[in-house]
């Protein structure tokens, strides 16, 4: 039986389905251009925008650049779910510049990227993750992992 596959977060990524390419989705304000992610369907943020502009879902630059690291070693708030019974292990927060967008985005790393195998302005690429599962569902987010050859 297959599990069924539900975003953590509704509407903050999308290709999780076989074929489809993995991306973080943003919204994009009309009249000034700014990109916002998360996204923002309400109103443009930028204290700038000449406003009235009209915000449009746009799918996010899949790759980027290493901006900062650290490691957590610490257990994370929700939506993480952990078993509180289990041991810890510490985990790696990326935070990504996408090349298009020039914004930063915080992710965390693939299991098994470290802080020792990530440097600054290594090129990384988002990729599907699964934060925790069951039986019959699995709890989909995003993860940044190095691009093979970058160092």
């Amino acid at each position: 039986m297959e599990r069924t596959r539900t975003p953590v977060v509704s509407g903050w990524f999308t290709g999780t389905e076989a074929g489809d390419g993995f991306r973080l989705l943003g919204t994009r304000c009309s009249a000034c251009a700014s990109v916002f992610f998360p996204r923002e369907d309400a109103y443009c943020r930028n204290p700038h925008c000449p406003g009235g502009g009209e915000l449009a879902e746009v799918p996010l630059s899949p790759r980027g650049r290493v901006w900062s690291y650290t490691d957590g070693r610490y257990r994370p708030p929700a939506p993480y779910v952990s078993d509180p019974d289990a041991p810890w292990e510490p985990y790696t927060l990326v935070a990504v510049e996408l090349e298009a967008e020039r914004m930063v985005v915080l992710g965390q790393a693939a299991p098994g990227v470290t802080p020792a195998d990530l440097a600054v302005g290594m090129e990384v690429e988002v990729v599907e993750g699964v934060l925790d599962e069951d039986a019959g569902a699995a709890r989909t987010t995003w993860w940044f992992r190095p691009v093979e050859g970058a160092r």
